[in-house]
C-alpha cells in the first residue's frame, strides 16, 4: 500500500467535505433565519441565538461524521482504486449531509407549526 496514494485521498477528501459542510450549513441557516423569527414571534434576539445554536450542533456533527469517516484502506494501490473510493466517501458524505438538512428542516417546520398551534390555543382561552 503506498502512503503517497492515501495522503493525496486525505488532500482531495478533507477540503470538499469541508466546504460541502459549511456551504449547507450557510445556506440553511441563513434562510432558516425567517422560521426561527416565526416561531419565536418575532423576537429577534432569541431566535438568533437559537439559530446559531443550531448552526453550531450542525457544524459538530457534521464535521466529526467527516473526521470519523476518513480512514481509507486501499489494498489495491492504484489510482483507479483512490479515485472509486473518494467517489464512494464524498458521495456518502452528501448523502448524510441531505439528510441532515432535510432533518434539520422537518425540526424548524416543526417549531413552527407548534408555534401556530400555541398561538391559536391562545387566542382561543383569550376569546374564550
Amino acid at each position: 500500500m503506498e502512503t503517497t496514494k492515501i495522503l493525496i485521498g486525505y488532500a482531495i477528501y478533507l477540503p470538499i467535505a469541508l466546504f460541502l459542510t459549511y456551504y449547507v450549513s450557510k445556506t440553511l441557516f441563513k434562510n432558516s433565519k425567517i422560521y426561527m423569527l416565526d416561531i419565536f414571534k418575532g423576537r429577534e434576539e432569541i431566535a438568533n441565538a437559537t439559530n446559531k445554536l443550531f448552526e453550531t450542533g450542525f457544524y459538530l456533527l457534521n464535521l466529526g461524521f467527516a473526521l470519523m469517516i476518513l480512514e481509507m484502506n486501499m489494498y489495491d494501490d492504484t489510482y483507479q482504486v483512490l479515485i472509486e473510493k473518494l467517489s464512494y466517501k464524498i458521495g456518502g458524505f452528501s448523502i448524510y449531509l441531505g439528510i441532515m438538512l432535510f432533518l434539520n428542516l422537518y425540526y424548524f417546520f416543526r417549531g413552527k407549526r407548534k408555534a401556530s398551534q400555541a398561538q391559536v390555543e391562545q387566542r382561543i382561552v383569550i376569546n374564550g
